[in-house]
């Protein structure tokens, strides 16, 4: 029926057609591909960590970036939506903000649901506790991880209280590592404090199957290993929640 300005009342259909553009949008903006937003309905979603780690300081235009602001809601939009049952985290980072690294490792490492990470190319520095996070990690025959001592940059106050400081940022790195992967504390800082193997710095350089031979990363493989993996995980956590049901 006409109103009175004998216009047509707004579609509800075009409304969510509108609401639906404006998602896309900002999956868009965000540099996220999220299938099931797209037509395609999928359980699982794909997080990519990419560029260096943005934390408190906004860092200069030309460099490549993920966000921890991007990242963490969709964390939490993935662990609140019932469609999604398995995250797969795919990364490529030079490293970054300690802190914002940490944080988004914590997220993963706390997950309900399934989660698997992929390193492709590398996951260097704060890098490697998000790879690490994940229920299942896998690294890629050619991509490289960097480990090495945690520094600060810009102003540093020259007092035993900021070595102090840096030396337990240090401890949060390496604890929260060897908590979630198999490697032994003392390797990894063995790996850490190494000498001759970066040029003027001091740290390890591990590659693909290093990785799994220290224990830092559970296999080596692809983006195919890594989706079977996860709907492995998947179902066995099906099964898991029916037998908590039946009982």
């Amino acid at each position: 029926m006409d109103d009175q300005n004998g216009e047509n009342p707004p579609n509800s259909g075009d409304k969510q057609e509108e609401k639906q553009g404006s998602l896309v949008d900002k999956i868009q903006s965000l540099g996220q591909t999220n299938v099931p937003q797209m037509g395609t309905e999928s359980n699982i979603h794909c997080l990519t960590i990419v560029g260096q780690i943005e934390g408190h300081i906004q860092l200069p235009p030309q460099n490549k970036t993920t966000k921890y602001e991007h990242v963490i809601p969709q964390i939490v939009a993935v662990e609140q939506n019932p469609k999604i049952e398995g995250l797969l985290v795919i990364l490529n980072t030079v490293g970054g903000d300690v802190e914002a690294g940490l944080a988004i490792a914590e997220m993963l490492g706390s997950l309900s649901k399934p989660t698997v990470s992929i390193v492709l190319g590398g996951g260097h520095s704060i890098g490697v506790p998000i790879a690490v996070s994940c229920n299942h990690s896998i690294i890629a025959e050619t991509a490289t991880m960097t480990i090495h001592p945690v520094r600060l940059t810009g102003l540093v106050i020259g007092v035993p209280q900021s070595f102090e400081y840096l030396d337990k940022m240090q401890d949060r790195v390496i604890n929260f590592v060897t908590k979630h992967s198999n490697i032994s504390e003392e390797k990894f800082k063995e790996l850490m404090l190494s000498k001759g193997n970066l040029t003027r710095d001091i740290g390890t350089n591990v590659v693909g199957a290093d990785a799994v031979e220290f224990g830092l990363i559970d296999d080596v493989g692809g983006v195919g290993q890594a989706i079977r993996k996860l709907n492995e995980l998947i179902g066995k956590n099906k099964s898991d929640q029916e037998e908590q049901m039946l009982q």
